[in-house]
């Protein structure tokens, strides 16, 4: 079980994004600076990110990429499932007709509980929490610097 570069680099992107969110838009060169990712591989990340409506583009003198709604509005889980898709652990927990053994395995009910948990804390999560972290952690920084 381990959640794919897509998702990891994709809330890193998000992160980004929502740190300029009141500065106006920031460029995918920029970010690919910031988060050391490659721009390219950030090029095909925003694609259904913003096909799904969480983020804009703007062309022209200000350029570059801005949430469509406040950071504190985007729950992580969101953001995850774009990336991800169905965030269930093993596919007869959402589609019980794979398999034939779903009334009496017991097993699916901890794959189950496990998947409802994962759900509940990217549920939890706003990019606007995680942007608070950033900047606590940011702060955190400057008072042990010598």
């Amino acid at each position: 079980m381990r959640v794919s570069t897509r998702a990891r680099y994709g809330l890193r992107l998000m992160v980004e994004i929502a740190l300029s969110y009141k500065k106006g838009p920031i460029l995918l060169k920029e970010i690919s600076k910031n988060i050391d990712v490659s721009e390219k591989y950030l090029s095909q990340i925003i694609i259904p990110l913003k096909g799904k409506g969480l983020v804009n583009t703007y062309s022209g003198a200000h350029s570059g990429y801005i949430l469509s709604r406040p950071p504190s509005e985007i729950k992580l889980k969101e953001i995850v499932e774009i990336l991800e898709g169905d965030l269930s652990l093993i596919d007869c927990v959402n589609n019980p007709s794979v398999c034939n053994r779903v009334s009496t395995c017991v097993t699916r009910d901890i794959w189950t509980e496990i998947g409802d948990k994962i759900s509940e804390v990217l549920s939890s999560y706003t990019l606007g929490d995680l942007v608070k972290m950033c900047m606590e952690r940011k702060d955190d920084r400057m008072m042990y610097s010598i």
